[in-house]
């Protein structure tokens, strides 16, 4: 019998004051068997930093065409192309050529830099690619806030983000290894 995905229901406050946006959101996430908590919260700081009432989660990590997240306009054209991890440069070759812009927001310790350095050649001829990287201590802490119903709020000023739930706050400052 196959594992089912675990529903985590967030309110996600956002207050970007580099954009000039804020707003509350409701988010209903399908966590898949296999997606760890790190990578699902990381997915909702995503979420926050690109927060938009048209940003949508993708499929999931079981599908190879559609990223972690994305922004369509009405028209269906693919604005910002949002992936997780340390995706494929095969894939963000691909979506670089569907979607205006290409986010990554990676993290994995070490991995993060290995991955880098074996494609930075290949990512530097992706006009429209930006790619943040999280400190392991960071997602790691991220990870910790993750609860089935969780009350969420993150603050964004001058690159510098704080992210809450409850009584912990985490001031996260991503690494830009990419600027598109």
């Amino acid at each position: 019998m196959a594992l089912k995905s675990t529903i985590f229901r967030a309110s996600l406050n956002v207050s970007d004051l580099d954009r000039g946006y804020y707003a509350e959101h409701t988010l209903t996430l399908a966590r898949h068997p296999s997606e760890t908590d790190e990578r699902m919260m990381v997915r909702i700081l995503a979420f926050a930093l690109h927060a938009d009432e048209y940003l949508q989660f993708g499929r999931g990590i079981s599908s190879d065409d559609e990223p972690a997240l994305w922004l369509k306009d009405d028209t269906g054209r693919i604005r910002k192309w949002i992936e997780v991890g340390l995706p494929d440069e095969r894939l963000l070759r691909r979506a670089a050529g569907r979607a205006d812009e290409v986010i990554v927001l990676a993290y994995g310790a070490r991995a993060v830099d290995v991955w880098w350095q074996k494609d930075e050649a290949a990512f530097a001829k992706l006009p429209n690619l930006v790619v943040l990287a999280l400190a392991a201590d960071d997602s790691r802490a991220l990870a910790g806030l993750a609860d089935r119903s969780m009350s969420l709020s993150c603050t964004i000023q001058d690159g510098q983000i704080w992210f809450a739930a409850g009584e912990t706050t985490l001031a996260i400052t991503p690494r830009r290894l990419s600027a598109g």
